[in-house]
């Protein structure tokens, strides 16, 4: 188990993170974000009004080819990427980039939108209607139908990679987020949470799209409602600080300095990286997911649901992203360290001793023989009693997790301060922000750790239906179903390190031949792009 850990971490490395310094799957992302978007005239600024439009409605025509409204489309599509990454990943660019990793953010969404429209628009242009009416497509179909017969193998490839990372990145990881959340919340066991989140994923993908379409269209608005408007009472009530959190995003995004107890490192490439690599996380563009369920979109014109699309890394990382974000910065709990129990047998806690033997010996609250590290930061002293702060002194073992004091007593409860990362440094920005109003701010993000984890397991459930049936046909998709409800109540009970890691790779392994056929078809989308908006002035002027 050991050695295939080993391999998974390595191939994990070799996609997200070759070269360290600013790896390949960065500088093809941006790359072709910078050149599509140079290619297309700014559509993400010059069509960004008619996506809005289209979004409401304004050119809906129920007779259309397709299973969704655009609106549904969209929801659909954001209910994959609004999710964790905007919780988790926001606090993890900036514990390691500092808080100018979020202009970067903000720049790799700007790039991102074109993306967005150009793999969004191939989708439905080339997408298939299948024998029952429903309609299919993703980038199995433009890489197979845009690139041609010869090209069959890299959909194959994709397809595949697409069904491995909807079962565990977009599945069994979301499962268990959902589940570790609402254990430390709530102390429900994971199997409980595991069987609820199962069986309501379960009755609504049984539905097919029309009635993942129809959930996440109610779902999604109300998370996004929920989370920001948590964010904007926060920002609210302490108006003076928004303006320099703007004012530290920029400066610190082009000449960072390393905060307290060196958080954020102060090294322009990494804030760079950092902010880069979250971004693309964030809102997926260009990884291939999305245009699976645009895919779907009732509509005959393909531009018109690119411009639908583009409206994604607005929402998600522009929007959404920045009120995490603001938040984090404004509370200044990014780089103040936090109480807690601490927990030897916690994954995200790690002991290193020097003297090569399993027990740390404490003095007055200080390890003497070795260092204990929390998110790749060293703790703060140990002691007693909260509050009070009775320095600790004996013993931890390592292997038992058990602390002892000086008179050889098991001692259940040490506390000692830390700085946090991920979810729950978010959790900690909204308890601080919304102390003086509620004493539960940190729930506000429990509840939507769960409607996000939820919602993205309903949305990636649709795409590994769509690569399955690609892959082996209608027969498919019912055993794929079933396997995909056990993999999520798995994911709740598990440890999901490595699964992770493997859904990464896939994720990752997607994006190549993706990113292949978006060069080579981007010719076909500026034609298209030509065609259709010459078509819509006359339309908008003839209906004035």
């Amino acid at each position: 188990m050991e050695v295939f850990e080993n391999v998974v971490n390595w191939l994990n490395n070799l996609v997200w993170s070759t070269p360290e310094q600013f790896p390949i799957m960065v500088v093809v992302l941006l790359g072709f974000g910078i050149f599509i978007t140079l290619r297309l005239g700014f559509v993400q600024i010059r069509r960004f009004a008619h996506g809005v439009k289209s979004v409401m409605g304004i050119y809906d025509n129920p007779d259309d080819t397709g299973d969704v409204n655009h609106f549904q489309a969209l929801t659909t599509a954001l209910s994959a990427t609004v999710g964790i990454g905007n919780i988790a990943g926001v606090a993890i660019a900036i514990h390691y980039g500092g808080p100018g990793a979020l202009f970067w953010m903000w720049v790799t969404a700007f790039f991102g939108m074109a993306i967005k429209y150009t793999e969004c628009t191939l989708a439905v242009k080339h997408r298939i209607q299948n024998a029952d009416g429903s309609v299919s497509g993703g980038p199995m179909y433009y890489i197979e139908k845009g690139l041609g017969p010869n090209w069959k193998w890299l959909a194959v490839f994709f397809a595949s990679m697409a069904v491995i990372c909807s079962f565990l990145t977009g599945n069994a990881v979301q499962a268990n987020t959902v589940a570790d959340t609402m254990y430390s919340s709530f102390q429900i066991p994971s199997w409980i949470s595991g069987l609820v989140t199962a069986g309501f994923v379960g009755v609504v993908i049984v539905g097919g799209i029309k009635r993942i379409g129809q959930v996440t269209a109610r779902l999604m608005p109300l998370m996004a409602v929920i989370y920001i408007l948590g964010a904007l009472v926060i920002l609210i009530m302490n108006p003076g600080s928004i303006l320099p959190s703007f004012q530290t995003i920029f400066v610190t995004a082009f000449t960072p300095e390393a905060g307290l107890f060196g958080v954020g490192s102060g090294i322009f490439l990494t804030t760079l990286v950092w902010g880069i690599k979250r971004g693309l996380f964030s809102n997926e563009a260009g990884q291939g997911s999305a245009p699976i369920a645009h895919g779907a979109a009732k509509t005959e014109e393909p531009v018109r649901e690119g411009v639908v699309a583009l409206l994604e890394p607005f929402i998600d990382t522009i929007v959404v992203c920045t009120m995490t974000g603001l938040v984090i910065v404004s509370t200044n709990v990014w780089q103040e360290r936090h109480e807690m129990v601490y927990e030897p047998q916690n994954s995200n806690n790690t002991v290193e001793i020097t003297d090569g033997s399993n027990t740390l010996i404490i003095e007055d609250g200080v390890p003497v023989n070795g260092t204990v590290l929390r998110n790749d930061f060293e703790t703060g002293e140990f002691y007693e009693e909260t509050g009070k702060q009775t320095p600790f002194s004996g013993t931890l073992n390592i292997e038992t997790g058990v602390f002892t004091d000086e008179s050889g007593t098991a001692v259940a409860t040490v506390y000692t301060s830390i700085i946090e990362n991920g979810a729950p440094l978010t959790s900690l920005a909204y308890e601080k922000g919304l102390a003086p109003l509620i004493p539960w701010g940190k729930h506000i993000v429990t509840i939507c750790v769960l409607l996000f984890g939820v919602s993205t397991a309903i949305s990636w459930s649709y795409y590994g239906d769509r690569a399955i049936q690609y892959l082996a046909g209608d027969n498919a998709i019912l055993p794929y179903k079933v396997v995909y409800l056990i993999m999520h109540f798995f994911g709740a009970i598990f440890p999901l390190a490595t699964v992770w890691a493997i859904g990464d790779i896939a994720l990752g392994l997607m994006t190549f031949p993706n990113i292949i056929a978006l060069f080579a078809l981007s010719g076909s989308v500026a034609v298209a792009s030509k065609k259709y908006f010459d078509k819509m002035e006359t339309w908008d002027a003839d209906n004035a």
